[in-house]
């Protein structure tokens, strides 16, 4: 296990403070990133304490059983307006940070009055990128991880902490 259920909440706290501080009560649009941020997301606005709207967006590179990302899709459909709103980006992991660095271009033309990003985990030594998340709640080694909304062949996501799976655990299927 890399972290437990209540190392998780403590994080997610320290995260929400660092959030709390920068927005000083101001509105703010949450935009999750589906899916593995809805836990997260369901978690960090409950303690936020400032107005807010909730936006989601698609972005995957992983499918079925790929431990390796590939090309990023993006699906907006559910966004609500940004121009002229302060808008944080909340996502699950930053891994390579492509993700990120894909999305954050794509808010910005809808013209938000102020846009930042949060993140539950950065994996060490794997950002491919030159953006850095503003927030992050927890560094994790290089491995991969499940659990607290993370997948592996959509399996794992309801764990209330975050394990590293061996890669015996990733042959075959995981159900």
């Amino acid at each position: 296990m890399i972290l437990n259920e209540a190392e998780i909440q403590a994080g997610v706290a320290r995260l929400a403070g660092e959030i709390r501080l920068r927005y000083a009560r101001r509105p703010l649009t949450v935009v999750a990133v589906l899916t593995g941020s809805v836990v997260l997301l369901a978690d960090l606005i409950r303690l936020l304490e400032v107005p807010l709207r909730v936006g989601l967006i698609q972005a995957r590179s992983y499918r079925n059983t790929a431990t390796a990302p590939g090309p990023l899709e993006i699906h907006a459909e559910l966004l609500p307006a940004l121009s002229g709103h302060d808008v944080l980006l909340v996502d699950d992991i930053f891994d390579t940070g492509r993700t990120l660095e894909s999305l954050l271009p794509q808010i910005r033309r809808l013209n938000p009055k102020s846009l930042h990003s949060a993140v539950l985990l950065r994996k060490q030594e794997r950002q491919q990128v030159s953006v850095e998340p503003d927030h992050v709640a927890f560094m994790i080694p290089d491995e991969f991880v499940v659990g607290y909304g993370l997948d592996y062949n959509d399996a794992y996501r309801n764990l209330p902490y975050i394990a590293a799976l061996e890669p015996h655990e990733m042959d075959g299927d995981s159900n």
